[in-house]
């Protein structure tokens, strides 16, 4: 009896170590490919913000952490984007706090003179049918930031046309473009500010 239970015993160590092991592979290979596909998604993002042809280095391997007030709330990651080893430019991960209905994730690529190069929302909470038009796949509104410059904190044209600037508004719904174009205006002045804060700056998964 107590040898057939020994036996039994040993059997079932050998079939958990070998599921173990199995699913460890299993896992590591699951893992290997979620990654080169999370990978090539975000270089696709990174191509719609920040033209390829102006840089020639892999931005993830430039990728830096920061805690500005500019870019919203807590951390946000930076990516570098260089031309033969000079920074010419940045994709930053940033968030308007004061969308409609919460707050509006986006990635503005900038260059460091003030000019915005793209821009995409990356999640929201927007009403749908109204503020859901910062959505490329609804509107192309928000291609309109591409290309123009920031002439300082007071540029009177980085506002929407209701407050006076060069911005369209929605039909409806003004307090969501409004959120966009201020966090992107923020987004590109703290992209000025970049190069001289590069040697401080914590590389991400540090």
């Amino acid at each position: 009896m107590l040898k057939t239970i020994r036996k039994h015993g040993i059997t079932l160590a050998l079939f958990a170590a070998g599921s173990t092991g199995l699913t460890a592979a299993i896992n590591l290979m699951t893992k290997t490919t979620i990654d080169e596909q999370a990978a090539i998604q975000q270089k696709a993002l990174f191509d719609q913000v920040l033209p390829a042809d102006r840089y020639n280095n892999r931005l993830q391997d430039r990728c830096f952490v920061v805690s500005a007030p500019a870019l919203g709330k807590g951390e946000h990651r930076v990516y570098i984007a260089e031309q033969d080893g000079t920074p010419v430019a940045a994709v930053l991960e940033t968030t308007a706090p004061d969308g409609y209905s919460g707050a509006i994730q986006l990635l503005v690529g900038a260059d460091f003179s003030g000019t915005v190069l793209g821009t995409r929302v990356t999640e929201h909470h927007e009403t749908p049918g109204l503020g859901d038009k910062i959505e490329l796949r609804l509107s192309d509104w928000i291609t309109g930031f591409s290309g123009k410059k920031i002439q300082g904190d007071n540029d009177s044209h980085w506002a929407v046309k209701k407050d006076g600037g060069d911005f369209d508004q929605f039909t409806g719904a003004t307090i969501t473009p409004r959120a966009v174009v201020n966090a992107v205006k923020r987004a590109g002045l703290y992209a000025q500010t970049l190069p001289a804060q590069l040697p401080q700056l914590p590389a991400c998964g540090e």
